[in-house]
């Protein structure tokens, strides 16, 4: 049986992830991709701002980590099976 605090955590990463922006940042980062808020925010093509916002909370619910090199803070998938969650609601969105 799976413990409480186990099923506490694994909702509030999911809850993390689910935003559509927040989504694209897991996907952009699926397969040990490393990347810094700029390549996100050009990417998404969104406000640095609003792609720290959802940085940080990816970050604060243990989805990512995130790596300082130099004036520049490197982003990464914390659980690298977390890309499979995309990766299946992909399918699922497929088989509509």
């Amino acid at each position: 049986m799976i413990e409480l605090k186990k099923l506490e955590n694994a909702s509030e990463m999911l809850k993390a992830i689910a935003h559509p922006m927040r989504i694209a940042i897991v996907d952009m980062l699926s397969d040990n991709q490393t990347l810094t808020v700029t390549e996100i925010h050009e990417a998404l093509k969104i406000e640095q701002a609003v792609a720290s916002h959802h940085l940080s909370i990816l970050k604060n619910k243990g989805v990512l980590l995130s790596v300082r090199s130099g004036k520049n803070c490197n982003y990464k998938l914390k659980h690298p099976r977390l890309s499979q969650i995309i990766s299946c609601i992909d399918k699922c969105q497929n088989e509509l």
